[in-house]
């Protein structure tokens, strides 16, 4: 089964026992972010310096990918493009139930609530198909731990993991430093066309700036 960036994203951030998601805060720039890059290979969305244009507004027969082109079309308001950091800012909470709902609707996770207190409702999502989660991180095995070339999308996913410093929910009892010096070798690496490397880069570099602008703005 193909899942969307944003979905392998969420799925390494669920607990394999509880279901609840780990890190939610930060794998949600990270969500985000896998939206958006989504869409850059999709040819939906061009993401350019700190920049991001509509450039296609055609279905790409995803649902998940599909709501967030109208999304963007709405926010821009005529605009020719925007900044990425303020749409990552603005989705990042709203992206991480969309990549749930998705991976619900594919048959990946199931939605179970519980009360906290008798009064609270807390969400969980417990794998429905482990499969999924299982091929997900052997591929990044095989590239950070075991030296793979990756292909396009997986030096991808490993950028935005990357970036949002996301790599012990991917790696929760690997050697750390050599984890994140793979990850960074790949992110950086001659790994896809060069217009998608600089998709890659500028996506990294939007999902860092957020990212530590959100964690300022909510430590002042």
């Amino acid at each position: 089964m193909t899942i969307t960036l944003a979905e392998e994203i969420m799925l390494l951030s669920l607990d394999d026992e509880s279901g609840s998601a780990k890190r939610r805060q930060a794998a949600g720039w990270a969500v985000a972010g896998g939206i958006l890059l989504e869409l850059v290979l999709a040819g939906r969305v061009l993401v350019k310096g700190k920049h991001l244009e509509l450039v296609n507004t055609s279905p790409t027969g995803d649902q998940l990918l599909d709501s967030r082109t109208a999304l963007i079309e709405t926010w821009l308001r005529g605009r020719k493009k925007r900044k990425v950091t303020d749409w990552l800012t603005k989705d990042r909470s709203k992206a991480v139930g969309a990549a749930l709902e998705s991976l619900g609707r594919r048959g990946v996770v199931v939605e179970e609530t519980h009360r906290a207190l008798g009064v609270f409702p807390i969400r969980r999502y417990p794998a429905a198909d482990g499969a999924v989660e299982a091929e997900l991180r052997e591929r990044l095995r095989a590239v950070v731990l075991g030296g793979a070339e990756p292909d396009t999308r997986t030096a991808g996913l490993i950028g935005l993991i990357h970036s949002a410093k996301l790599h012990r929910l991917a790696f929760p009892d690997g050697p750390r430093r050599q984890i994140a010096s793979r990850m960074a070798e790949v992110a950086a690496g001659q790994w896809a066309a060069a217009s998608v490397r600089a998709a890659i880069r500028d996506m990294q570099a939007a999902i860092s700036a957020a990212a530590a602008a959100g964690a300022a703005a909510a430590g002042s």
